[in-house]
Formats: C-alpha cells, sequence, structure tokens
C-alpha cells in the first residue's frame, strides 16, 4: 500500500488535504477515490499519536488531494539505539545517497558539518535549500522503508565550531534516553579500537557518530573532537569511501 508523510495531526475519522507533495505523488500513481493509502506524521508533530493510519482518497483535484483519515496502528519500527549521524558533508550527490541510505537504515537525525577538507561549502541561502533537500530525501526514503518517524537533518555547522559548542549529551533529540549519548569518531589512526569493542556492553545507549568527509577528518579535527570526549573507532584495515564509511558504522550499531 503507498506511504505518504503528512506533517499534520492525524484522527480517525477526519478528512484533510494532503500537502502538495504528497498530492503529487498520489496523482503520479494515478489513484483514484476509493482507494486505500497509508499516512504517517512522521514524529515531528507536537501532540501527535505516532504510528501511522490507514486512509481513504476522496477527492482528486487538479493539483488537491483529500483524504479520510482511518484506523490508527501504533506501529514503529525504530532502531533499538538512537545513533544520531555528525557526518562530513560529501561532494555532488554522494550526500543524498547517504541521507537516503542513513534514513532506511535507522539514524535517529543527520547534523551534516563542514571540515578542513569538505569540498562543499555551504551558507546562507544556499545552506537553507541544501537542508530542505536533504530532508525531503529522508521523508522519501522513511516513505519507502516503512518507517514513521523521519529523522531530523539539522542545520549545516562548522565541524570545529560544533564541537566546541556542544557539551557531552548535547546534539540528541527529545526521545533518547536520560543517560548521555556515547561519543564516537571514525578514525584511520592506528591502534584504534575497533567499533564492535567500543560499543560493548553499552546496549541500548544513544550514540553521537562523528564521520569525516572525502580524505577524513584532520589531525587537529580528530585532536579536538577526542578534548570534547570522542574516541576513535575503526571499522577494520580497509579504507572506506567518506559516504560508505558511516553507513557501514551505522548498520553495525543498529543491526547488532
Amino acid at each position: 500500500m503507498p506511504r505518504f508523510h503528512c506533517p499534520a495531526i492525524l484522527a480517525t475519522g477526519t478528512e484533510l488535504d494532503l500537502p502538495p507533495s504528497a498530492a503529487r505523488h498520489v496523482q503520479v500513481l494515478r489513484l483514484q477515490p476509493g482507494d486505500a493509502i497509508t499516512l504517517f506524521d512522521g514524529g515531528l508533530v507536537p501532540g501527535s499519536p505516532g504510528g501511522e493510519f490507514e486512509a481513504t482518497v476522496v477527492h482528486m483535484g487538479r493539483s488537491d488531494v483529500r483524504v479520510r483519515v482511518g484506523t490508527h496502528h501504533a506501529i514503529e519500527r525504530e532502531a533499538p539505539r538512537a545513533v544520531h549521524l555528525l557526518a562530513g558533508i560529501t561532494a555532488n550527490e554522494r550526500m543524498d545517497w547517504l541521507v537516503e541510505k542513513a534514513t532506511e537504515l535507522g539514524v535517529a537525525s543527520i547534523t551534516p558539518l563542514m571540515a578542513e577538507r569538505s569540498v562543499l561549502k555551504l551558507k546562507g541561502e544556499r545552506a537553507d535549500k541544501k537542508i530542505a533537500h536533504w530532508q525531503a530525501v529522508a521523508i522519501s526514503a522513511a516513505e519507502q522503508c516503512g518507517r514513521n518517524r523521519v529523522p531530523l537533518v539539522h542545520p549545516a555547522a562548522d565541524l570545529a565550531g560544533w564541537v566546541r559548542h556542544h557539551g557531552a549529551g548535547a546534539g540528541t533529540d527529545a526521545a533518547d534516553t536520560a543517560a548521555p549519548p556515547q561519543r564516537l569518531l571514525l578514525s584511520l589512526r592506528a591502534g584504534t579500537v575497533p567499533l564492535h569493542a567500543a560499543v560493548a556492553g553499552q546496549d541500548g545507549r544513544a550514540v553521537l557518530f562523528l564521520s569525516g568527509p572525502e580524505g577524513g577528518l584532520s589531525p587537529a579535527e580528530e585532536a579536538l573532537a577526542a578534548e570534547h570526549g570522542f574516541a576513535p573507532v575503526t571499522l577494520g584495515p580497509r579504507v572506506l569511501r567518506a559516504e560508505t564509511a558511516p553507513l557501514a558504522a551505522l548498520a553495525a550499531l543498529v543491526l547488532s
């Protein structure tokens, strides 16, 4: 059944117009009045019950689609461990791919960071447009994979500034546990602890995971992160691409 993100308070028995993006998708699929769909609010709407709702298309206009909200299902498909990804911004479409796959794997939130070796530098209106685009990518991925919670893509920030500004326990979402998140840094340095060893005995504890752009973090950035509580970890002897490494770590953290 087609699934659509609808950022509104959903309630059984009510009718509402789908937001423009969902309405366009319904029209592309050539759905008709009487067809069944699934709606979810993404977990970011205050006062919402979460989960997902059955719904039925009741009106198809030129640009608007109206639906009747049906039965609520308190279904959540979130990972047992909340992982907040601090990702060095990668070039071209690689960041889109990272956001999409991280959403599918169950990331709790994504903070794009501009590091010393980042090719793409963002500020002002361009930064706002990129964040809106990446948030839309996360929404589309959540619709496809069955998640009822859309990970929040935070505003882009300077890596060094973010690390200095956020003390231990900061940078997580309200739904996390009270325990401060474990801070991990993906590093290529020799003698670094394997990821699985670093999280042993930390079942269910939230994680802030920092990964660099192409070329990795600079020695100064790694040192700064270590000063602020980030423990260096490794994924093994092979050097993974900047968009692959955080996904491999995310998979290990949420699927273990």
